[in-house]
């Protein structure tokens, strides 16, 4: 018997592959059904650039779970591959399967994140003075946690925050957009005036339900635009209000403060699965509908894009509920930000599970 970690050769498969053959059952998992089709059925399947996905699913390799690791070395040494070797191994050695609610009534629904990428100052200022923190000694003594409200009003509640700061922005509202995205990237002012770049990475949260301040405008008939372009031209207009929005939410996010090396800064934040997330590859789902490190194909049209891709399932988010349920990761900085701020419109999947 070859050792455990002794790598087989990949198979060069190159001609047709069967598509034929008899469909195995649908298959439950969790809160969906997944429903057996033909890779034919795929949209797009034939043109999408499938090379670019595989970045992303070497790094689902990094920490697979049991039932795509005995296909991770072969995925490994298929990324030098061509793209028809490549969509021909998956026909031989996956099968798709369409997602569906195991209720009707649940449509899918495709958003976006991002990485902000935001201007910070290591002291506060005149400027700067909405903190980001780190987690509180006192976060596991008490759950849920303060709300936000009460971070910045109680006085008992400032007190266990302080010391706890990273940073300071200017705008509550960037601060706001971090907190929600999960993590971003800071380019930080030093006490010395020099700066550097670093990753703000999700440490924990206070575990208050998250409210959508977009929603709360809307409910208030403050704003007909509920995007952050949309909601940023509200609190210009309104400052005297812009507290009575922000604790409308009151969820928080603290953060641990990371370096940011050159090669990591080709990549995303590591999501859920605990692997870095790749720009326009890598999606949020809901964990109980498609486990993390599933290769998934996507397909959405709509106003703001159309995507028919493959991406890896390998990230998740509270908000982020449901079978046909997906957050599209678009990457870092302001296009991105645009993107994945504006990004709401049907979706359909299909998980590529192994035979």
């Amino acid at each position: 018997m070859p050792p455990a970690d002794e790598v087989r050769p990949a198979p060069r498969i190159t001609g047709p592959v069967d598509d034929s053959a008899p469909l195995p059952p649908a298959l439950t998992h969790g809160k969906s059904r997944w429903q057996p089709v033909r890779w034919s059925e795929l949209p797009g399947f034939e043109d999408d650039a499938i090379h670019e996905a595989w970045n992303a699913w070497i790094k689902s390799c990094e920490r697979p779970g049991a039932t795509f690791a005995p296909l991770c070395p072969q995925v490994r040494q298929l990324s030098i591959a061509a793209p028809h070797e490549q969509r021909a191994w998956m026909r031989s050695r996956l099968q798709p399967y369409r997602v569906e609610p195991v209720q009707a009534g649940d449509p899918g629904l495709l958003t976006g994140y991002y990485e902000p990428l935001l201007e910070g100052s290591r002291l506060p200022t005149a400027t700067h003075t909405v903190p980001l923190y780190r987690p509180p000694a006192t976060l596991a003594s008490r759950r849920p946690w303060y709300t936000r409200q009460e971070m910045e009003t109680v006085p008992e509640v400032r007190a266990q925050l302080r010391g706890r700061e990273i940073a300071w922005l200017a705008d509550p509202v960037d601060a706001l957009v971090l907190q929600i995205q999960g993590s971003g990237r800071m380019r930080v002012t030093e006490p010395d005036g020099t700066q550097r770049v670093v990753r703000l990475a999700f440490a924990a949260s206070n575990d208050q339900p998250y409210r959508s301040v977009g929603s709360w405008l809307l409910q208030q008939g403050a704003i007909r635009d509920a995007s952050w372009p949309g909601i940023k031209a509200w609190t210009v207009q309104n400052p005297q209000r812009v507290n009575e929005m922000l604790w409308a939410n009151p969820r928080t996010v603290f953060f641990r403060e990371e370096p940011l090396p050159d090669l990591d800064a080709a990549f995303g934040p590591r999501g859920a699965q605990g692997v870095p997330l790749t720009p326009g590859r890598s999606i949020a789902v809901d964990k109980d509908s498609i486990p993390y490190g599933t290769p998934v194909w996507l397909a959405s049209a709509g106003p703001v894009t159309n995507l028919q891709r493959l991406v890896l399932a390998q990230d998740t988010g509270s908000a982020i509920v449901g079978s046909v349920r997906a957050d599209y990761f678009a990457g870092w900085g302001p296009d991105a930000g645009d993107l994945a701020g504006r990004l709401k419109q049907p979706l359909r999947l299909w998980v590529l599970w192994p035979k």
